[in-house]
């Protein structure tokens, strides 16, 4: 299945997509081709910055400080407990964070913290679906595939509290 992808700068640098033929967003990566490939499986991925202008644009809008929702057509694949858990990490408001605990609770699955972790470091689509949002429960930033410094900037950027939960 052919599928679409783009990179662009940001303030935090590069930034890529990939959409399906449909154009939902399937993946998201800070960084380049090499980096989105690493988050989902495509037998043909082609380079079209048409595809992802609207992408470009909502993510070039959350950086100015314009955008706090993203609206764009999303099509991760994941297993239920996943897209439950990503599900919830887009009703993070922005500027404020959650432990794994307390998506655990959200989610219906008050035990399942690590649980939780492991379906937020799967999530495909970084910076969309929320990820960042989520600290350690206490308040550490940990668990962003893009690294701690990305995460502290995406945080300090909504102006969320880094350092605890909300």
């Amino acid at each position: 299945m052919r599928q679409f992808y783009d990179t662009f700068s940001t303030p935090t640098g590069d930034f890529s997509v990939a959409l399906n033929a449909d154009g939902g967003v399937i993946a998201t990566a800070f960084g380049g081709l090499a980096e989105l490939r690493e988050r989902f499986h495509a037998d043909e991925i082609v380079q079209d910055a048409n595809r992802a202008a609207a992408v470009r644009q909502e993510i070039a809008e959350y950086f100015a400080g314009r955008r706090q929702r993203f609206t764009l057509p999303l099509a991760a694949s994941g297993t239920p407990f996943q897209c439950d858990v990503w599900a919830a990490l887009q009703r993070i408001p922005y500027g404020e964070t959650r432990t794994y605990a307390q998506l655990a609770a959200e989610v219906g699955k008050p035990d399942a913290a690590r649980a939780i972790g492991r379906a937020n470091a799967t999530n495909p689509i970084c910076l969309i679906v929320p990820c960042h949002r989520v600290i350690g429960a206490d308040g550490s930033l940990t668990g962003f595939a893009f690294g701690e410094d990305i995460k502290r900037q995406l945080l300090e950027h909504e102006s969320a509290p880094v350092g605890r939960a909300a």
